[in-house]
């Protein structure tokens, strides 16, 4: 993934198309879209990464805005900083006339917003604010000049954060990524291309982990349940409904879960399932296949030889798929005679 620092003018998509472009790679996907004259942290998310870009559209947002007012308030800055203060918590907002979505009257929660500066000349209030994904600021800076009496319009917006990422960490431009990308092509020389494309990881370091045997691993991967003979480590405080990551001992992520275990009961327990699968993020085979390998699987296996179950079985699936495709075959016959009598 990357943490980009997106330009004025062109649209998120038009930035995640070229990036694709220019990283020749299949997939690529972005964290919620930026107007196209807002700049800031937008994250892009390549191949495999894409997967957990629903989780990243849903984290919160900072922002920093610069709002013109339409006339000075009465009160003058300590009007304007107690009427930001006010427009904290859960907000109805209805989207602008252009906008990425539908315009239909919606809940968003502002968490914090802060007063940086107030220009009385120019009318010009630059103000920090904290939110939940999905707020339109331009819509927060007509509630402003709503509620100062005097109307206010959004001037620029720059996005400093956006979920686990912000503008202070490993913030790379459109033109690091071109010159990351040439020193490779033509220096081979991956140091560049490695500080601006990180690892999907990155974005996972705030969930719980939770280490997964490698003989597990791809049994998770074709989307079973972890269970306790598969757990080798977990971290403390995971209750149950808890989202989680499931790791494998190199530090790799397998899959993003969900809890159905504490850690105390992870601790005791014996045998059941510690976790369900809400998003894979490694591919399959990745590690080889270790299932149908254990004491259990065995026995059932030889039981089967020695009882000639098997063979039965696997006549009875073949009879029953024979069947199945004569049917099949038979319906489109009839199918095409009443075409052909129409």
């Amino acid at each position: 993934m990357i943490n980009l620092d997106k330009p004025a003018n062109p649209s998120s998509h038009e930035v995640v198309a070229w990036l694709k472009r220019i990283l020749r790679v299949e997939k690529t996907g972005h964290s919620g879209t930026l107007d196209p004259k807002v700049t800031g942290s937008l994250i892009v998310c390549i191949d495999r990464a894409t997967r957990l870009v629903k989780s990243q559209q849903g984290a919160g947002k900072e922002y920093v805005c610069v709002c013109r007012l339409h006339s000075s308030p009465t009160g003058g800055k300590s009007d304007v900083a107690r009427a930001i203060e006010t427009l904290t918590g859960a907000l109805f907002q209805r989207p602008p006339l252009i906008s990425a979505v539908k315009r239909q009257l919606r809940v968003r929660t502002i968490y914090s917003s802060k007063l940086y500066e107030y220009d009385e000349e120019r009318n010009l209030v630059v103000f920090w604010v904290s939110c939940e994904a999905g707020t339109y600021v331009r819509t927060l800076c007509v509630h402003l000049g709503l509620l100062l009496g005097v109307g206010g319009h959004m001037q620029e917006l720059r996005r400093i954060r956006s979920g686990i990422c912000s503008e202070s960490k490993n913030l790379s431009s459109m033109h690091d990524v071109l010159d990351a990308m040439w020193m490779y092509d033509n220096l081979k020389d991956d140091a560049y291309i490695r500080r601006v494309v990180m690892p999907l990881e990155v974005l996972l370091t705030t969930y719980k982990r939770i280490v997964v045997k490698d003989s597990a691993v791809n049994a998770i991967c074709y989307g079973a349940k972890l269970m306790v003979p598969g757990l080798l480590r977990y971290e403390g405080n995971i209750e149950v409904g808890d989202e989680c990551v499931l790791m494998t001992t190199k530090g790799e992520a397998i899959a993003i879960c969900i809890a159905e275990m504490t850690t105390a009961v992870m601790a005791t327990c014996d045998h059941g399932s510690v976790a369900k699968i809400k998003r894979v993020v490694m591919e399959r085979d990745t590690y080889p296949r270790r299932w149908g390998l254990g004491p259990n699987a065995q026995s059932k296996k030889h039981t089967k030889v020695a009882t000639g179950l098997n063979k039965v079985e696997s006549t009875k699936h073949y009879d029953s798929s024979g069947k199945a495709k004569k049917e099949k075959k038979e319906k489109k016959e009839k199918k095409e005679k009443k075409r052909k009598l129409q």
